[in-house]
C-alpha cells in the first residue's frame, strides 16, 4: 500500500475497523450555488444511508415526506416508503450529457447526484483502499501556513464519482483537509471541496462539514462561488 495512504487510513481510525462495517448514517443538511442553479430543495434534514464496500445510498425524505430516493451506478429511483417505485432511470449517468452549470436537474439527476457524493464524503479516506482504486503521492499543496500531502486517486469505471481522477490533500497530522475534481456531470468546472470539523464516530474520524468552491483553471479558489455546502450530524457506522 501507498505510504501516505497507509498513514492516514491509520489516522482516520484504520482500515481494518472500517472493514467491520457495512454502511454509514448520517443526517445531512445541505445548499449552495450548484443546488440552488439545478434543482432548489427544502431546507429539512435528510437521513441518508451509504453502504461501504458496494456503492449504494438511500436517502429519506427525498422531496416529500412520504417518498425516499435510492441510487446505484446503474440506476436511481424515486421510491414510497413503501417500496412502490414512482419512477427509475437506469444508466442515469447518461443523462447529463451536454448539461453545464445552468442545465436544471429533475428529481432523478438530483437522486443521481446526492447518492454518489455521499457515497464518497462518508467513505473518505477508507474508499481510496478499495479494490481497483490507485492512488500515487503528488507535489504537495501549500495552503497558508500548512503545507498539505497529496494523493493523485484513479477511481476505476465501477466507481462512479465527480471524476475519474481527483486528488485528496492531507495535513501534518494526515487528516483530510481538501479534494480536488472537475464536476464532469455540469460541464467540467473546477471544484476545491474543503473538509472540516473531523469527530470520531464508532471509532472512525469523518469530516461534519464539507464546503466546496469553484476554481480557475489552476485550482485557485473563487471564494465567492461556494457551489455546495453539508452540515452533518448524527454519523453512524453499523
Amino acid at each position: 500500500m501507498n505510504e501516505l495512504l497507509a498513514s492516514v487510513l491509520r489516522a482516520h481510525g484504520g482500515l481494518e475497523r472500517w472493514e467491520t462495517f457495512g454502511e454509514v448514517m448520517a443526517t445531512v443538511v445541505s445548499g449552495g450555488e450548484l443546488l440552488d442553479r439545478k434543482a432548489p430543495q427544502s431546507p429539512e434534514p435528510r437521513r441518508v444511508t451509504v453502504g461501504t464496500k458496494a456503492q449504494t445510498s438511500l436517502i429519506t425524505p427525498f422531496g416529500a415526506a412520504d417518498k425516499l430516493a435510492r441510487f446505484t451506478p446503474s440506476r436511481v429511483t424515486v421510491e414510497a416508503l413503501d417500496g412502490k417505485v414512482l419512477t427509475e432511470r437506469k444508466n442515469p449517468r447518461d443523462h447529463f450529457g451536454g448539461h453545464d452549470l445552468d442545465t436544471p436537474w429533475d428529481p432523478l439527476d438530483r437522486a443521481y447526484f446526492g447518492g454518489y457524493t455521499q457515497w464518497i464524503y462518508l467513505n473518505a479516506p477508507f474508499a481510496l483502499a478499495l479494490p481497483g482504486v490507485t492512488v500515487e503521492e503528488e507535489t504537495p499543496l501549500r495552503q497558508g501556513e500548512e503545507t498539505w500531502r497529496a494523493l493523485r486517486v484513479t477511481f476505476p469505471p465501477t466507481i462512479v464519482s465527480h471524476s475519474p481522477v481527483q486528488k485528496f490533500f492531507f495535513g501534518d497530522d494526515f487528516l483530510l483537509r481538501r479534494q480536488d475534481y472537475t464536476l464532469d456531470i455540469a460541464g467540467g468546472g473546477y471544484v476545491a471541496n474543503y473538509a472540516f470539523d473531523l469527530s470520531g464516530s464508532n471509532g472512525l474520524l469523518i469530516p461534519n462539514r464539507r464546503r466546496a468552491y469553484l476554481c480557475d483553471g489552476n485550482y485557485q479558489v473563487l471564494k465567492d462561488r461556494l457551489l455546495i455546502w453539508i452540515d452533518y450530524a448524527d454519523i453512524k457506522f453499523s
